[in-house]
């Protein structure tokens, strides 16, 4: 009895700095988010107007809002499926092909995940600079035009282009990712379904997925709910939101309404919906993955 006393006496004591760095770093700060979206409150004064959820009202009725939601569901969707896609294929080649060279390729691929998301919006404001970028000397090769492509500076193809520097960012650090998984599956097995006369393609779908599928499915949810804050980082960086607002995103905007608008209680209502849409969003991911674990 004194044993097991001991035990979760030294148990507690383990667990209880996280529990309260949790607490205070946390629990608290979301609470307060919560409690702020109820007030219009400019945030430099202590004049605080309770109004209840005129705050969630004012949100759906906000244009520029909804047109941010919609380009952080378009960067979610692009940029996951694009980046996942192209991870998979890429750690399967440098896994299962012969390839001189795998480990060169290997930190070619890893390098745009160690620099921070300053220098990458640098390299590619550089890349899309519209009359000494490298992207419109390509794309005027193939194509007679009097006027350049203001990759940034035009609202239909900005998202598009800040799109693609989270793309470039992504891909080597999740093609690590599941080069390490793959590298546990069997060899046999491939042998095996050789003999059997499948494809690499059918070998891919049928065999590497499944058996990844555990750790595709926790690099997925994760993703997808880091991208919601990378994207933030990129604009930040890149446009500003600009042009127009044209690539204003969730966080973005509520930076703007909190920090520079002197909406602070309106920053925290985004802030709330933004942390219930994160919620329910990987809620829904883990409900729509979830599947029979296969073992070896």
């Amino acid at each position: 009895m004194d044993k097991q006393k001991g035990r979760g006496k030294f148990v507690f004591l383990c667990v209880a700095p996280a529990v309260i760095l949790f607490t205070i770093f946390m629990v608290i700060p979301t609470f307060n988010i919560f409690k702020m979206s109820l007030y219009k409150w400019g945030g430099y004064s202590n004049n605080k107007t309770f109004i209840g959820f005129e705050n969630f009202r004012k949100l759906f009725n906000d244009q520029k809002f909804l047109g941010a939601f919609q380009n952080t569901i378009l960067m979610i969707v692009i940029v996951t499926i694009v980046t996942f896609a192209f991870a998979l294929v890429f750690a399967a080649i440098l896994q299962r092909e012969k390839i001189k060279g795998q480990n060169f390729f290997r930190i070619i691929f890893y390098i745009p995940n160690i620099l921070s998301v300053v220098v990458i919006s640098a390299i590619f404001s550089a890349i899309y600079d519209a009359n000494n970028g490298m992207l419109n000397s390509i794309v005027n090769l193939f194509r007679n035009a009097n006027e350049p492509i203001y990759w940034l500076g035009d609202q239909k193809i900005v998202i598009y282009a800040i799109i693609g520097a989270m793309i470039w960012q992504a891909i080597g650090y999740y093609m690590v990712m599941y080069m390490a998984s793959m590298a546990a599956v069997p060899e046999s097995l491939y042998e095996s379904a050789n003999l059997e006369g499948a494809s690499r393609l059918t070998q891919f779908f049928q065999i590497t997925i499944p058996l990844i599928w555990t750790n595709i499915r926790t690099t997925l949810t994760f993703f997808i709910i880091s991208s919601i804050n990378l994207s933030f980082l990129f604009v930040k960086a890149m446009t500003g939101g600009g042009p127009d607002g044209a690539s204003e995103v969730f966080l973005s905007y509520m930076y703007k309404q909190a920090y520079t608008n002197s909406s602070y209680g309106y920053g925290m209502a985004i802030g709330v919906l933004v942390f219930l849409f994160s919620f329910a969003l990987s809620a829904v991911i883990n409900a729509v993955t979830k599947r029979e674990v296969i073992e070896l």
